[in-house]
């Protein structure tokens, strides 16, 4: 379980987070969602010890983060867009992030079958599409078995067929009682995976709970409709 209480954020005069209590439960998958600018990625970034908050804490299975990243070994973190060096191949980019976590199994094995990366390996990632790189990121993310994923709008630039591959194997991780994060501008595909939703707006929490019950508030039968009414009325 990861715990976050009362997060405020700032660069320079613009209040990016302000006070934002969650918890993200083991064995549910929880997205955050919002407009662009609405504080989403930077709570991820502090979650992962990325950004520093201003004030408030982060607790990880229970011990607040105070600045030690070992924590973050228990993450698997899939970025919206990832740098990776230019020069390098696929296979390259895996044995050296065993390498530094000290890892001499193949534990990237079952992960590139299922992300169709077999014919991949030895090319450079410059001559990637984004599609590619986006498989890249999903293995990496999955490969050490971590406590946590976070994955921030994860199915852009996936193929249909990759794309339900990685929800069938989100929805698998999810069962084994793992921490699950999904940021997504794609209503159908938080309502399809997430159990609850986070709804940030101007660096506030205007909705913190089910998917089921953000539907009854606002008697939509539709999340895109719900969340669309969280915007009509802030306006």
């Amino acid at each position: 379980m990861i715990e976050i209480h009362k997060l405020t954020k700032r660069f320079g005069k613009f209040e990016v987070l302000r006070e934002i209590t969650a918890t993200f439960q083991s064995g549910k998958i929880t997205a955050i969602a919002g407009p662009n600018g609405s504080g989403k990625t930077t709570l991820i970034k502090i979650i992962l010890g990325l950004v520093k908050a201003d004030s408030g804490k982060v607790y990880v299975f229970g011990e607040v983060t105070n600045g030690d990243y070992q924590y973050r070994r228990k993450i698997g973190y899939m970025p919206q867009i990832a740098n990776y060096p230019e020069n390098l191949t696929i296979s390259d980019i895996f044995n050296l992030v065993k390498e530094l976590r000290n890892v001499r199994q193949n534990v990237e094995e079952k992960f590139i079958k299922d992300f169709y990366l077999e014919t991949e390996l030895k090319k450079p990632i410059r001559t990637l599409s984004g599609g590619t790189r986006q498989k890249i990121g999903a293995v990496l993310s999955l490969m050490f078995d971590p406590s946590v994923l976070i994955f921030d709008e994860p199915t852009v630039g996936m193929d249909p067929v990759v794309s339900s591959k990685f929800k069938e194997l989100i929805k698998a991780e999810k069962q084994k009682g793992k921490v699950i994060i999904i940021t997504s501008h794609i209503m159908s595909e938080i309502e399809e995976l997430a159990d609850e939703i986070l709804f940030i707006l101007d660096g506030q929490v205007y909705f913190n709970g089910s998917i089921s019950e953000l539907l009854a508030a606002k008697s939509e039968i539709k999340l895109e409709r719900a969340v669309a009414k969280i915007l009509e009325n802030k306006n």
